[in-house]
């Protein structure tokens, strides 16, 4: 080896001393060729208590009692030095009598000095024990949580089905049908937060599944609005979505009103008939309408709208949706209809009118 060579490789060892005693990080350089240590950060002597005095010229299965006499971390570094191997993100148990075992991550890495005489390794060590014990805490603690508001979200739907009994017992006590007709409505109402609230418990992730959700709903309304199922229908059609629980909530709400809204008025005089419930997306477009085939819409173009319909469009403004009402021939086609365009529109128009 000339002398410019053997002064290159004296400088590359010096900046290579120079970086491990200034590290912050637990670090070793390792001879290739013995596999001895060369230099040890400060940190790494701290951490795994070992004199610094004393590590340089010793092998890793001498080091402190020697719990780093790991055969299968030598073999890796061995298979480094050779250019046959490499240590990236090894994991190993450090096991000392007296102390609790610590779970290490290991990278070495070859340096590449110009000097095939000369291997040298740089060896960087991980303790991760406590992160492994705080991720593990934070994972017990989520499951946890999500047990609890399972259990929370069952409560709350046997709570709301109490109150639907009641509202119902409630309804078959007056006299006024005006007044049954409202207690009949506020019982639907409430079933359709609880159909959700159980849909809700029944998920792992928060999420609601829309097909069983709408059928246990329409299941629900029907069982106690429609007298004859020969003849009244209520079909539901609704695809693979799964979607958040909030959006899910006003999904269902606008369900039951419009639902409601055709089994009051759609079909006078025991007139037969079908209700379709429908929702189809594709990407972060959906529509979800509601069709009937009963006597169609209204004549009387200056009759006010009831509360049934205030609630769909506030639900719909609050989904940045349309809802668009036509004429089905027969009978009439609710759609709400939810598209990325009109909501980024809707979102921009709401910024505008915050700041102004």
């Amino acid at each position: 080896m000339s002398a410019q060579s053997s002064a290159a490789g004296d400088t590359s060892l010096s900046l290579a001393l120079a970086v491990i005693a200034s590290s912050t990080a637990p670090l070793l350089l390792i001879d290739g060729n013995d596999l001895k240590i060369i230099a040890a950060s400060a940190s790494f002597c701290r951490a795994f208590q070992i004199d610094p005095a004393t590590v340089a010229g010793l092998s890793l299965r001498q080091l402190g009692a020697g719990e780093w006499d790991v055969p299968q971390v030598t073999s890796l570094l061995r298979a480094t030095a050779t250019g046959y191997a490499q240590v990236d993100s090894y994991e190993t148990d450090l096991c000392r009598e007296g102390h609790e075992n610590r779970r290490l991550v290991l990278n070495a890495q070859k340096l590449d000095y110009g000097d095939g005489d000369h291997v040298r390794l740089l060896v960087s060590v991980l303790d991760v024990t406590d992160a492994r014990v705080a991720a593990k805490l934070k994972d017990e603690m989520l499951k946890e949580r999500a047990v609890l508001l399972q259990e929370l979200q069952h409560r709350v739907a046997n709570s709301l089905q109490i109150i639907a009994s009641v509202l119902m017992q409630n309804a078959r006590k007056v006299q006024s049908d005006e007044t049954r007709g409202h207690l009949f409505d506020a019982h639907q109402r409430v079933m359709s937060v609880a159909a959700m609230q159980r849909q809700l418990a029944a998920s792992q992730v928060g999420e609601v599944e829309l097909r069983p959700y709408f059928k246990a709903l329409c299941d629900s309304i029907g069982a106690s609005m429609i007298r004859d199922h020969d003849q009244l229908a209520l079909d539901v059609n609704v695809d693979s979505s799964v979607i958040s629980a909030d959006v899910s909530v006003s999904l269902g709400l606008i369900v039951t009103e419009l639902v409601l809204n055709a089994l009051k008025h759609a079909f006078p005089e025991d007139r037969k008939g079908k209700i379709n419930v429908n929702y189809r997306s594709q990407g972060v477009n959906w529509t979800l309408s509601v069709v009937d085939n009963g006597v169609g819409m209204p004549i009387d173009a200056s009759a006010k709208p009831g509360l049934g319909s205030g609630i769909v469009q506030a639900l719909a403004k609050q989904l940045h949706a349309s809802v668009d009402i036509a004429d089905a021939k027969p009978g009439t086609a609710v759609s709400i209809t939810h598209t990325e365009s009109a909501a980024k529109r809707d979102a921009a128009s709401h910024a505008k009118e915050v700041a102004v």
